[in-house]
């Protein structure tokens, strides 16, 4: 059902944003109801990508949209935020696809490539021609990167690679992975285009959670890289762990799509339907729910839109990212699985979107971060005391 978007502005949050802000967040909205709402179930069911959307996500700049130059749209950063939470209101797997092509991929060549990489890979990028991965965590090395198995050894002019990565988003579709090994200087960046000999991908299969999204093992097998194909800036944990930071920002605004579905699908109704005398929305226990559901939804926003103007002048720090995406991924959570019950038994089958996103936030509050971790990571920021290696 088409809203207005007043329908969950309940601070007038719109006056603050800017006309290309809201004509960004307007033009993917739409994308994803005449586009991704159609066929999106299908594909959750099917447990497969809707790959036949790249082209024209590419088509409207959703691709590195924050990034300039190279054939990027150069966005402000709450233009690209507010595309994350259209897109998480379709799927976060529609969502996972563009912030690890933009927020990962694309900002680990940016922030990190040679002028000939970037040349190379961000334009074909940015349109959607060429898909990329990002290669860091391991069977055995989730929330602890620094203990990663993954090893490069040099190898006359150039590397070999050898070891395995895990939980690898477009993993399988990937034309080129952004690979993070050990070497003996320390942790470094490689480029591994699909093809090379020794290297294989894999998808994970038996998801209940992210159906809709492409979930991949990669194997090096004394993989060859050449020097040309090192990311020259990138030098020890600090690189890869701020492409996390740049995912983890689109992650906490995209958590606010799928919050404001279940609560708009949830609103509608309870507001319909029917029970002994009146409406479920006419109902004290319902409406407490709808109005807790709002509060962390209008607070998810208020902390979205601060964060992303923070970003803008270049003063966001991790730990506020860390915050963010703790808490509006929770809010969302909760929003999901109160909008699970006031849906009673139809909120169990697909013509409701409600059990897809609740299944969906429950990896989303895993990835990029663990709840716990983010946890510890904010008290490390408050306390001075590091709670953790």
């Amino acid at each position: 059902m088409a809203r207005s978007l007043g329908d969950l502005d309940f601070f007038g949050l719109e006056e603050f944003l800017a006309p290309e802000e809201r004509l960004a967040r307007d033009t993917v909205r739409a994308f994803v109801e005449r586009e991704v709402a159609p066929v999106i179930e299908r594909h959750f069911a099917e447990g497969t990508f809707a790959m036949e959307l790249v082209p024209r996500m590419g088509e409207l700049g959703l691709f590195g949209a924050n990034l300039t130059g190279y054939g990027c749209a150069g966005m402000s950063n709450v233009a690209y935020g507010l595309m994350m939470q259209e897109l998480e209101a379709g799927d976060s797997g529609l969502r996972s696809f563009a912030s690890v092509q933009s927020s990962l991929a694309m900002y680990a060549i940016y922030a990190f490539g040679s002028e000939e990489q970037k040349r190379r890979f961000l334009p074909e990028m940015a349109q959607g021609r060429l898909i990329g991965c990002f290669g860091l965590t391991e069977p055995d090395h989730g929330s602890d990167p620094a203990g990663m198995e993954t090893r490069a050894r040099r190898d006359g002019d150039g590397w070999v690679v050898n070891g395995v990565k895990r939980w690898i988003t477009n993993g399988t579709v990937a034309d080129v992975a952004v690979l993070w090994a050990r070497t003996d200087d320390g942790l470094r960046g490689f480029l591994v285009e699909k093809g090379r000999r020794g290297f294989s991908t894999h998808d994970i299969q038996g998801k209940f959670s992210m159906r809709a999204s492409i979930t991949s093992e990669l194997v090096f097998d004394d993989v060859r890289v050449e020097e040309s194909e090192r990311l020259p800036q990138a030098a020890g944990l600090k690189a890869p762990l701020s492409c996390l930071t740049q995912a983890r920002y689109g992650i906490a605004w995209g958590a606010i799509g799928a919050a404001r579905a279940c609560y708009l699908c949830a609103l509608d109704y309870t507001k319909a339907r029917r029970q002994f005398s009146r409406p479920l929305a006419g109902y004290q226990l319902v409406q407490a729910k709808l109005v807790d559901m709002l509060t962390g939804i209008t607070n998810a926003q208020l902390i979205a839109l601060r964060l992303g103007q923070l970003k803008d002048r270049g003063q966001m720090r991790p730990e506020q990212v860390s915050f963010a995406k703790r808490y509006n991924v929770v809010v969302a959570l909760e929003a999901a699985r109160a909008a699970r019950d006031l849906l009673g038994a139809n909120g169990i089958v697909n013509d409701y979107p409600v059990i897809r996103h609740m299944l969906n936030l429950e990896t989303v509050n895993t990835y990029e971060g663990t709840h716990n971790i983010h946890t510890l990571a904010l008290g490390r920021a408050i306390t001075g005391l590091a709670a953790f290696d």
